[in-house]
């Protein structure tokens, strides 16, 4: 496993190295979000030469990684890169606060999403290794079918809802949004569950679950995701913080 992990960080390296380089001439690090969830899917295929135990339980685990990996990582690329002419507004925000430091300060960003890939492969290759799959562990390729099913929902609202010009200034509350400011971020949460699962509880797969509420709660997600929002939609936005939870989906509060 060490080997295996070691590998998968070098090649994640160059990678983001890469993109790196690219980002300087192009003065857009949105890129970066894509380059990390595909090479989760590419880690998850990559382990597949490593793994050690029955083939099948293997197989399962790295397949349905690399499908959520690369469904996330092309509608990134569709919303993020493709979708928009200019940066994302985090990283405008970073590369202002940074100034003359933003060269290296994103060189070092860029580098600790290769780490991150790295540590969220670890859950995946650890629900890997072990004999044929259990009934009771096969639910856990259901529980990753309803956190795919409703991360891809909440995505495709989130974009018909951005599509509409008539909407520009206002905040999204259909569908799922209607019922959690960050249904997308909940399940995706929810999908790192099915590793727990398909790995029989071993105490790797629950990096997995654990690592992304904090991440999503106090580094990446919620707290840069609501900032910015309330930069560009203000008192609709408080509004909506006031009535909607904030995470699992739940009846809304009133105003």
């Amino acid at each position: 496993m060490i080997r295996a992990v070691l590998l998968g960080w070098g090649i994640m390296a160059l990678a983001m190295a890469l993109l790196w380089l690219r980002q300087l001439r192009t003065r857009d690090a949105t890129s970066v979000d894509v380059a990390w969830s595909l090479g989760l899917g590419f880690l998850s295929l990559f382990y597949l030469g490593f793994a050690r135990g029955d083939s099948t339980r293997a197989l399962v685990v790295s397949v349905i990684a690399a499908i959520w990996a690369l469904r996330l990582g092309t509608y990134l690329l569709r919303d993020r890169v493709f979708g928009h002419t200019e940066e994302d507004g985090r990283y405008k925000y970073l590369r202002g606060y940074w100034g003359k430091r933003a060269p290296a300060g994103f060189f070092v960003f860029y580098q600790a999403q290769a780490l991150f890939a790295v540590l969220f492969s670890m859950p995946i290759f650890a629900a890997m290794q072990g004999g044929p799959i259990t009934w009771l562990e096969w639910s856990g390729v259901l529980v990753w079918v309803v956190a795919v099913t409703g991360e891809t929902i909440a995505d495709r609202q989130l974009a018909r809802f951005r599509s509409d010009r008539n909407n520009r200034g206002t905040v999204c509350e259909h569908g799922l949004w209607k019922y959690s400011r960050h249904p997308n971020y909940f399940f995706e949460w929810l999908h790192w569950w099915a590793y727990v699962i398909l790995g029989g509880g071993a105490l790797l797969t629950w990096l997995g679950p654990v690592a992304m509420l904090i991440f999503l709660f106090r580094l990446t997600g919620i707290p840069y995701t609501e900032a910015q929002t309330l930069r560009s939609r203000g008192d609709a936005y408080r509004r909506y913080q006031r009535t909607t939870s904030i995470f699992v989906p739940w009846f809304r509060r009133s105003a």
